[in-house]
């Protein structure tokens, strides 16, 4: 008898969230903007449960709430009802509508629904603008649903109406310190620039006597509006390929010059991302950034012989983890395995090309894992260190190693919306986490312990 392989394959501890999860985070960078998913209830209480956790701010995600019936009879009525319920309590100005599993599975079609919705309204010029976008969490993840979702901003708000003189930046999903970070930049070289999305406001504000239903902040939907004629499109992300962004949108449908470069953590890339403001702007680099990137050097200089040799394991969202290794390479520690949940096809070719000049051996690449499988193959690397979400504490305890919390989720600490990993202020604040962490671990498992370096 012929063995036979299982017949499914199981996901434990997947390194990837879901699709609409990235929608709405997109949505709540918009002003005024309310997330709305359609579909059914727990798909809201989960990603809102998810969002809270790492902000640590309120997080309204409107839903359908669709039932078994619904399944079989379509949820039409029900997303009809929840528009006018939003639009009664909230009074947006847009509302971003992202579809789930099952009404993708069952066929609702969303655009149709909300003509019908804008005909029977008496007064239909009052109502919120509408975004739509398709994020059935079976055909992807979280990353690849707040791409499609800025992508749908832009395809369905963006116009060539108005003069502006403008740089479009679409960062992907960094913190609200990396945005915050991105405008001081921007301002910095004298450029005015539409950021999409902008959620270092709504996601991470001041603290409020009264509650804000809607929290003030995020991208003016007036600024989208005239991004079709923007000078040029700047786009984080160096596996995003033949993926629709929002940057391929402006670039086809309104001839928007597009340069795309990786996130830029380490010195490598934040030189690529300032030599291009400077060639947009005409200007020299500031001086204030001239000298981030000294004291950014000296520090690699300084920490040298406490992270040289290290080996790290990295997993995250494919693009994070690109930038994660170019920096990791270039203050000598070696990525031994860089993995992701996202399957772009681009990982490895893009970790070769970040890492070229600064490895000697290209690490182990894995695309569509778990932390089943990242717990398996980090069984022979021995690596001194973890670096990515709170998702990896489980095996970085099993394995007595430190894990360094970098992007989303950061749920078992606070401030993980304040943690700044674009930049050379960026990279100056992760180098000193890391080594610091590794000098601790040094610490505590000496023998004889000692209280000075």
């Amino acid at each position: 008898m012929s063995k036979m392989g299982p017949n499914y394959i199981s996901t434990t501890n997947a390194c990837k969230l879901c699709k609409p999860l990235g929608a709405s985070l997109v949505f709540k960078g918009i002003e005024g903007a309310v997330p709305y998913l359609h579909g059914s209830q727990g798909c809201a209480t989960y990603m809102r449960r998810y969002i809270i956790s790492h902000f640590n701010e309120p997080i309204d995600i409107a839903s359908s709430s669709l039932g078994e019936k619904h399944a079989v009879y379509g949820g039409g009525p029900n997303l009809k009802l929840g528009l006018t319920n939003v639009i009664t309590k909230y009074q947006p100005t847009m509302i971003g509508i992202a579809t789930t599993c099952l009404t993708e599975t069952i066929g609702d079609d969303v655009p149709m629904i909300l003509g019908e919705y804008n005909r029977e309204v008496n007064d239909a010029e009052k109502l919120p603008t509408m975004v739509h976008v398709h994020t059935p969490s079976y055909a992807g993840t979280h990353m690849e649903g707040f791409h499609a979702a800025t992508a749908a901003v832009l395809e369905q708000l963006a116009g060539q109406g108005g003069k502006a003189d403008t740089v479009s930046l679409l960062p992907g999903f960094v913190s609200a310190a990396d945005l915050r970070y991105l405008k001081e930049v921007l301002d910095d070289f004298g450029l005015s620039a539409m950021i999409l999305p902008d959620y270092s406001e709504t996601m991470d504000g001041p603290a409020q006597h009264k509650y804000e239903k809607i929290p003030a902040g995020g991208t003016p939907v007036s600024a989208i509006r005239k991004a079709g004629n923007c000078r040029m499109v700047i786009e984080f992300g160096r596996t995003l390929a033949e993926m629709k962004t929002g940057g391929s949108v402006l670039q086809e449908k309104f001839g928007v010059a597009r340069s795309v470069v990786g996130l830029p953590i380490g010195i490598d890339e934040t030189d690529r991302f300032l030599e291009l403001l400077s060639a947009v702007s005409g200007r020299e680099r500031p001086e204030k950034h001239a000298m981030e990137r000294g004291r950014l050097v000296d520090a690699y200089v300084d920490g040298h012989k406490y992270v040289f040799g290290k080996k790290a394991v990295v997993y995250g969202e494919e693009d994070m983890v690109v930038g994660l290794t170019a920096f990791l390479a270039e203050i000598g520690i070696h990525p031994v395995l860089c993995a992701s949940g996202g399957k772009s096809g681009r990982l490895a070719a893009a970790i070769a090309e970040v890492t070229r000049e600064t490895l000697p051996e290209q690490p182990r690449v894995e695309e569509g894992v778990d932390f089943y499988d990242i717990a398996e193959a980090v069984e022979s690397l021995e690596p001194d260190l973890l670096v990515g979400h709170s998702k990896g504490y489980s095996l970085a305890r099993k394995l007595h190693i430190p894990l360094i919390r970098v992007g989303f989720p950061i749920h078992d600490r606070v401030g993980g919306q304040r943690i700044l990993h674009l930049g050379y202020r960026g990279a100056q604040q992760l180098f000193d986490t890391i080594a610091n962490a590794l000098i601790a671990r040094k610490q505590d498992l000496s023998d004889v312990g000692y209280s000075y370096m």
